[in-house]
């Protein structure tokens, strides 16, 4: 397979995530000679770009690196995708890790399947966690087996960590909105991708995430979306369902992932999971209707 294939790295003080993130791209057993990594740190204030310089010098991957004050997500990512030479971007988040068959196998798939802009892996399980980082994990194992092989809804538009994207479909609609600092550049990006008559599917590789330990983290993670968030949906309402989001739905939303939950792994912790929806979703409402106070006001 003569082909190059680019991995984005957008992280801001990710020290205590990094080396693990960095470790997997190492590990790939894709031809390293036809990949490349693009670091981009925005505004770390912390080790982050020390240790970028330090892992990227270990490296017998080609490998920019790219440092400047905070500018956002949409930013960042476009820095990515205008200096990327590869046909392919896979984008890696600073707390994630893949296994080693990840790139290849998301290669594959898009090698196979012309007509998909973006595909997104699969959630895998990180044993040891938390009762709150387990619900946060099922919850998105769950999406995985209930909505098939494609992104249907606006509500479930993929995100960029885990996924691939087809340069050539994201160059034709313009790139990343730069005026997208906060979350939500991905969905974005996504649903326009969509609208251009290209395909936006699940591929059968896997990745992993680390998520939040605890419910003070998990609050501040939600508040952030939902104020990210509001920027996007005032810019398209078709991104997502607005009625999804509000506590009363997500707590009925998580009834019936409980159930699902349940059936795929026997652990009684699952029954948390409408209280974990409901207070997700409470969290991203305060945030968004701070959002829109800060963005009328």
């Amino acid at each position: 397979m003569n082909l190059l294939v680019t991995v984005g790295v957008c992280v801001r003080n990710s020290t205590s995530t990094l080396p693990d993130a960095i470790k997997s791209i190492i590990e790939q057993d894709f031809s390293h000679k036809q990949m490349e990594v693009i670091f981009v740190d925005d505004g770390s204030t912390d080790g982050t770009l020390s240790m970028l310089k330090k892992y990227a010098s270990r490296m017998d991957i080609a490998t920019s690196i790219y440092s400047f004050r905070w500018q956002g997500l949409g930013p960042s990512r476009n820095v990515v995708m205008n200096n990327a030479k590869g046909k392919y971007i896979v984008w890696v988040d600073g707390d994630m890790m893949l296994p080693s068959d990840h790139i290849r196998k998301q290669v594959m798939f898009m090698e196979r399947n012309p007509n998909v802009g973006i595909a997104k892996a699969r959630y895998g399980t990180l044993l040891g966690e938390k009762s709150v980082a387990t619900l946060e994990n099922i919850s998105d194992i769950v999406e995985d087996a209930l909505a098939g092989n494609y992104w249907e809804e606006e509500a479930k538009l993929p995100g960029s960590g885990g996924s691939i994207y087809r340069v050539e479909a994201v160059k034709r609609i313009g790139g990343f909105d730069d005026k997208i600092k906060g979350v939500g550049e991905d969905q974005d990006v996504a649903y326009r991708v969509r609208a251009a008559g290209w395909v936006l599917s699940r591929s059968e590789a896997v990745f992993f995430e680390r998520r939040e330990n605890t419910w003070k983290a998990l609050w501040s993670k939600y508040f952030w979306y939902g104020y990210g968030n509001y920027a996007l949906y005032s810019k398209n309402r078709g991104v997502f369902s607005l009625y999804r989001m509000v506590p009363p739905a997500s707590f009925i939303i998580g009834l019936f992932y409980a159930v699902i939950a349940l059936r795929i792994a026997h652990s009684l912790v699952f029954i948390l999971l409408p209280f974990h929806f409901g207070f997700k979703s409470t969290a991203w409402l305060f945030g968004f209707v701070r959002g829109q106070f800060m963005w009328t006001h």
